[in-house]
């Protein structure tokens, strides 16, 4: 069983980790950009789901002025979709989406940290429903249209393109991390890995509220806070989990390994 599915099926009744979310509103327009003076692309109806791909500010409908760009390239009033968060989910368009000092953060892992990714999400050549009915491909790509038509390699995947999928999908996660972190907060290579791994695994949301990302915007020491936090991301459906716990351990490991080289603040 997947451990990326294991970790969004605990947090689904606390938080709105998953990537469709409803409609709201009766006919809402989707927009060319994030504002009601640009032209409808499209218009959704109450109660259709819509996929998030990142947001950003814009036009304030009734005290919200953010805007969700969607699966399928137009934006919406964050206003009209049920979220369950007031604020941002995910990341900003053409930049992080948490506000931090990160600025237009986008940066790759190194290779020890995509390397523990696929080791703890597992191979998946073409798509297919995960245990709780997510569509999968690759190393834990949740696909974002039918058929997972937004990968640009050939399905079935090599383990070679499923890395390469991985490796872009990736900058996603790293990007949502820092922008939730101060001035504060020095880490290393590896550590920004190990955390990367983690966001990756249990989503931008619940990072965003977690009380490690609290502890090092304190300026508490890293290797205490991940040694002390991460083995808390155990449970799926109120049960604790050998292999989240495994996967735990093994980001615990990779964050404690020296390193000399920094990434972040970059």
């Amino acid at each position: 069983m997947k451990l990326f599915s294991l970790a969004l099926f605990a947090a689904l009744s606390a938080t709105s980790f998953a990537k469709s979310y409803p409609v709201t509103g009766n006919t809402v327009n989707c927009r060319s950009g994030p504002g009601t003076s640009y032209g409808v692309k499209k218009s959704y109806q109450k109660g259709q789901s819509v996929s998030i791909s990142c947001q950003t500010s814009g036009t304030s409908v009734s005290g919200n002025n953010i805007w969700d760009k969607t699966s399928d390239g137009c934006y919406v009033a964050d206003y009209y979709i049920k979220t369950g968060v007031n604020g941002y989910i995910t990341t900003k368009c053409g930049s992080t989406g948490g506000g931090g000092s990160s600025g237009s953060y986008c940066k790759k892992i190194n290779t020890a940290g995509v390397n523990l990714v696929a080791q703890w999400e597992g191979f998946v050549p073409s798509p297919k429903p995960d245990p709780i009915g997510l569509p999968t491909v690759g190393y834990g790509h949740l696909c974002q249209k039918k058929n997972c038509a937004e990968v640009k390699y050939k399905f079935p995947l090599s383990q070679t393109t499923a890395k390469q999928l991985l490796s872009d999908d990736l900058p996603k996660y790293t990007a949502c991390l820092a922008g939730y972190l101060n001035s504060k907060v020095k880490l290393n290579d590896n550590q920004l890995a190990a955390l990367t791994s983690w966001t990756f695994n249990v989503g931008c949301g619940n990072v965003k509220t977690s009380t490690l990302v609290k502890r090092l915007n304190k300026g508490e020491n890293p290797n205490t806070v991940a040694s002390q936090e991460l083995p808390n991301w155990r449970k799926a459906g109120g049960q604790v989990m050998q292999g989240l716990v495994n996967r735990r351990k093994a980001e615990i490991k990779l964050f404690k390994t020296a390193s000399s080289k920094q990434a972040y603040p970059k």
